[in-house]
Parts: C-alpha cells; structure tokens; sequence
C-alpha cells in the first residue's frame, strides 16, 4: 500500500468518525434536562411537523440547550426542536437570529448566534423537525 492509499484511508476513517459523532444525541446537563422537562410536563408528543406558525408580537422560541429549542405558543401547546448542529453559545444567553422565509419557521431554517455585548456573529446551526406537546385534557 502507497502513502496515497494510506492518506486516503486514514481520511476516510476520520471522517467516519466525526459523522459517528454528529449522530449521537447531544448530552443535556441536569438543570438543562429538568427545564425541558418543566416546559413539557403533563403533555404528550404528537407527530412531529415540518412548519409552525410565528405568532407575531410574541417570541415563545427560547434556547434550553445549545442543541435543543423550545417553542411555546400558548399554556396547552409548546414544540421541541432538535437543531440540526448545535448553535454554541445560546445556552449561555447569547441571541439566535433567525431569518424564516415566512410567517413560519420550518426545518431547514438556519439560525446563528451573535453576541451582543461584542457584536460578533457566532456559530450557526439548522432547524429541526417541531415536536408538538400537548396537555392531555
């Protein structure tokens, strides 16, 4: 085997590798697993969708984890979602922006962070599917 075949090789398993990593769900720190639990407590998941709807004027979208979001529309309805690639940074109060096509945020939406107090962009991530939990009535 020639040092081409070895490179290309150990490339491969490098990036084997890292898509190994990407895979795996990210690991929430207890307070960050108790807030979701809070946010989702005594409701039940239902299928998850593609699109919500922005209620404009109201923000119910906040970060509970660098990898996770949750979106409260009302007392009864609040969705959970996966991001796709975390957005380091959130989870420590750094501001997501993101830029939905419409008056919904779907998957596949991109969202960055950016620190305000020095204005500097930060990482970005993609959105996932919405998870909706309802209360159980």
């Amino acid at each position: 085997m020639g040092w081409n075949q070895v490179i290309f090789v150990g490339a491969l398993l490098a990036l084997g590798g890292c898509a190994a990593v990407e895979d795996r769900p990210a690991q929430l720190t207890p307070k960050q697993a108790a807030e979701i639990d809070k946010a989702l407590d005594g409701k039940v998941a239902g299928k998850p969708v593609t699109c919500v709807s922005r209620v404009i004027g109201q923000d119910g979208l906040r970060a509970a984890s660098d990898d996770v979001l949750l979106y409260k529309v009302n007392r009864n309805l609040t969705y959970r979602n996966d991001l796709m690639g975390a957005c380091n940074g959130i989870s420590r109060g750094d501001t997501l922006v993101l830029q939905p096509t419409n008056d919904q945020y779907c998957r596949g939406d991109i969202a960055f962070v950016v620190d305000l107090n020095s204005g500097m962009r930060g990482p970005s991530c993609v959105l996932g599917d919405f998870v909706p939990y309802r209360t159980v009535k």
